[in-house]
């Protein structure tokens, strides 16, 4: 059995964004004007990844299983959803300026990154 964690990492990611670009392919067939495909990757990613947490604090999930969905499919599926648990978890703990913080700062910085990015591409 392999124990390394970017074995585990690597097999999920690559199945998360699969499945994430599967299912905006198949969104996008509806021709829907707002990024429904992105939100429902998001949204999905984000359940599972709060599924995945809550049950490794009910049942003892193997190492190996958490780096495959949390960090590997997850993580392909949807950044956000990584996003979205450091925010709740911020939030849960009382830290809400943090929190709101954590939400701004994401946001803001990834839009800018997009306009940085597309300028610096010339686009």
């Amino acid at each position: 059995m392999v124990s390394t964690p970017y074995f585990w990492i690597f097999i999920g990611g690559g199945l998360g964004s699969i499945c994430r670009y599967a299912l905006s392919a198949w969104i996008a067939g509806f021709k829907f004007t707002f990024p429904l495909g992105t939100f429902a990757a998001n949204v999905l990613a984000s359940f599972l990844l709060g599924f995945v947490l809550g049950a490794g604090l009910r049942y003892t999930l193997p190492e190996p299983l958490r780096w495959l969905l949390i960090s590997g499919f997850c993580g392909g599926f949807s950044t956000f959803s990584t996003f979205s648990g450091e925010t709740w978890q911020l939030w849960s703990q009382g830290n809400t300026s943090l929190a709101v913080l954590n939400i701004t700062a994401n946001v803001l910085s990834c839009l800018v990154a997009v306009y940085v990015g597309l300028r610096v591409s010339g686009g």
